[in-house]
């Protein structure tokens, strides 16, 4: 999971995938989540995140880090948060193989399923950063990172 500075949306989205696929034995689902920037570097998550994604029932611990290239060859899915993070993860990307692996998180949302991320609705796919915002923006964050993930699953369980 990618977002921004790595303390919002991405290990929210990272607290959902680790929290639905816990008691999942195959696949086997390891859980990760970086920023593209690098100022939250060791920092823990944004407390209204947190808070959000603990009453919701997540456990999640989490340490901010920043995405670099070397994630491709260690991660076999990459799913951003928004353009930016997909312009900024892809640019690193060294090979069509590491491209093939980038995807808005929301490209699994059974409603959004049919957007083309290189389309002029790619901003429907945007997880949009509830950074500094009121909980109820980070409640319809966690609305939308539900959603996908759920479709997300239903995919790696139906192939």
């Amino acid at each position: 999971m990618v977002c921004l500075g790595n303390i919002c949306r991405s290990p929210m989205a990272a607290a959902v995938l680790e929290g639905k696929t816990a008691d999942w034995k195959a696949p086997l689902i390891e859980v990760h989540s970086s920023g593209t920037g690098s100022w939250h570097i060791g920092q823990g998550p944004h407390p209204s995140s947190k808070k959000i994604w603990e009453a919701a029932g997540y456990k999640h611990s989490h340490t901010a880090k920043q995405f670099k290239a070397n994630d491709f060859f260690v991660h076999d899915l990459i799913l951003v948060m928004d353009s930016s993070n997909y312009h900024n993860v892809v640019s690193l990307a060294e090979t069509d193989e590491h491209r093939e692996k980038v995807f808005y998180l929301r490209n699994f949302d059974p409603i959004l399923k049919g957007i083309d991320p290189s389309s002029g609705d790619y901003f429907k796919l945007e997880v949009p950063d509830p950074y500094n915002q009121s909980d109820e923006a980070y409640e319809e964050t966690l609305a939308m990172v539900e959603r996908a993930v759920d479709g997300l699953l239903q995919e790696l369980k139906n192939p």
